[in-house]
């Protein structure tokens, strides 16, 4: 996965073959931050930066910064779905929380 981290904000990290340079955008906030770099250590560099011009501007604007995900989740599932995975969690003694938790990172590590 092409990400980097600094401070608890991630980066979707990408190479743009037009611009010969690695290109970097904040994950997980509605504020568009980008920055970019030409080689892997100037990125995580441009990264660092950009994460603590971002966080001052905020304060000097008075503004909280955005923060990436809680954790916290809510889903919609038909509730044939819901009772089934709560029986699962229940049967393996663990809360659905945990099982749902267990079930996600299997599906992302799939991929």
């Amino acid at each position: 996965m092409n990400v980097m981290s600094y401070k608890g904000y991630l980066a979707r990290i990408e190479y743009s073959d037009e611009d010969a340079c690695f290109i970097g955008h904040l994950a997980g906030i509605q504020d568009v931050i980008g920055f970019h770099g030409d080689s892997v250590a100037e990125l995580k560099q441009a990264f660092n930066e950009a994460v603590d011009d971002y966080l001052a501007t905020c304060k000097k604007l008075n503004r909280a910064a955005q923060k990436p995900y809680s954790g916290k989740m809510m889903l919609r599932i038909d509730p044939s779905i819901h009772a089934k995975a709560a029986m699962l969690a229940q049967a393996q003694g663990v809360s659905l929380n945990a099982w749902a938790q267990a079930a996600l990172n299997q599906a992302i590590a799939a991929h």
